[in-house]
């Protein structure tokens, strides 16, 4: 026999005695039952002389028993043993008869197979037994590790939540500086101002300059009244708000400057009337934080649209959805982690502070806002407000 048919013969053994083989239980049964059978076969046809190969062939019957056990466990090295004992005995009575020293031998060694099936079966069905407590246990270390991990990332969302709250209350106590430091000097200077553009007339150069004056004033006005929005608590009370009705009121106050910069604006009306708990004039004043920062990034000649539609969350209702799109210049993703702080902005004139109170409006009311966003491809705010009535049958069949 060749090297290489021995490493092939290897190879099959080691194939057919692990006891991680795919191969199905009816196979594993038969490759068994052919195993006895072929070794049984050279006991009867081969001659008692040649006991040398008796001996042989009585030690081979150990690899089945053995090879069952460890398919089988416990049960299958037993019958397995009892089956080669069956087959075995009648070759002892028979052939062996009137050798009482023989047959002993024999006899002894039916015991041993039967031994042998047994402690195999019993060893490899406690290792089984031992790796699916292994398994469950690596189990639950994963399920408790992921839990760990899911614990660990809400604390430190609370904690982010934490620091933000307290940002706001530190925005809180400067909004209260700031209105009774800066907005009282700021109306006498607007007011004085204006007294002084009285005495000249427009196109002179002074005139000129007092209007900047004045929508400078004007403009630092608008940032400490910012600031006064972002302290000032939501209203306790709220009621029925239609949702549609406030997008229109929105859409009336920045007509004018929609015409200025050649940008069309769209309302998607949604299938059935949408009515939230809310105080309208915080909606409008976030709605309107929204569509004044779509205006600015949309190009001439680009749109907006304002989409309406239901969106149902698993365990948690019916949500109005609002979404904003604009065909802008988009946000890339490094502004993206920022646009919701305080005072970050990228206009030159802007004060950072729109869409971080237009946020603390949304979720004031049980909502939320999300921007999606790429840079040049546009930009989406999705706002998410619960409904506070369900909605009827054909509204919900054309969602």
């Amino acid at each position: 026999m060749s090297e290489q048919h021995f490493s092939c013969i290897l190879f099959a053994l080691r194939y057919i005695l692990s006891p991680h083989m795919k191969t199905s239980m009816n196979i594993r049964v038969l490759l068994l039952t052919l195993f006895i059978i072929a070794i049984s076969l050279l006991h009867y046809l081969t001659p008692l002389h040649l006991h040398y190969l008796h001996d042989i062939f009585q030690r081979l019957y150990y690899l089945p028993i053995i090879l069952a056990a460890i398919w089988f466990g416990l049960v299958g090295g037993l019958a397995c043993s009892l089956a080669v004992s069956v087959v075995y005995a009648p070759h002892i009575l028979f052939q062996w008869g009137g050798h009482l020293t023989v047959e002993l031998e024999k006899y002894l060694e039916i015991i041993l197979y039967n031994v042998v099936g047994g402690v195999t079966g019993l060893l490899v069905q406690r290792e089984r037994e031992r790796s699916i407590e292994l398994q469950k246990t690596a189990d639950g270390l994963e399920y408790s590790l992921k839990k760990l991990q899911a614990q660990s990332e809400q604390i430190i969302t609370i904690e982010a939540n934490l620091r933000r709250a307290e940002r706001l209350s530190t925005l809180g106590e400067m909004a209260a500086v700031l209105a009774h430091e800066i907005r009282n000097p700021l109306g006498s200077i607007r007011g004085t101002a204006e007294i002084l553009r009285d005495d000249y007339r427009p196109g002179d150069q002074k005139y000129e300059f007092i209007e900047i004056q004045i929508r400078e004033t004007e403009r630092l006005n608008r940032v400490v009244e910012d600031f006064l929005r972002m302290a000032r608590p939501l209203p306790s009370e709220v009621a029925r708000c239609h949702v549609q009705h406030e997008l229109e009121t929105v859409i009336m106050l920045v007509a004018d400057d929609a015409v200025k910069r050649q940008v069309t604006l769209h309302l998607e009306p949604g299938a059935s009337e949408l009515i939230v708990k809310a105080d309208g004039e915080k909606l409008r004043q976030a709605f309107l934080n929204i569509v004044i920062n779509a205006l600015q990034a949309t190009a001439p000649g680009g749109s907006i649209t304002i989409a309406l539609s239901v969106c149902r969350v698993v365990d948690g209702g019916n949500f109005c959805e609002i979404r904003f799109c604009d065909d802008g210049c988009g946000i890339n993703s490094a502004s993206q982690a920022k646009i919701f702080e305080p005072f970050y902005t990228t206009k030159p004139d802007g004060t950072g502070l729109g869409l971080a109170i237009s946020r603390k409006i949304i979720e004031g009311h049980g909502g939320t806002l999300q921007v999606e966003s790429s840079a040049g491809e546009g930009t989406t705010v999705i706002i998410r407000l619960p409904l506070s009535t369900p909605l009827d049958p054909v509204s919900q069949s054309s969602d």
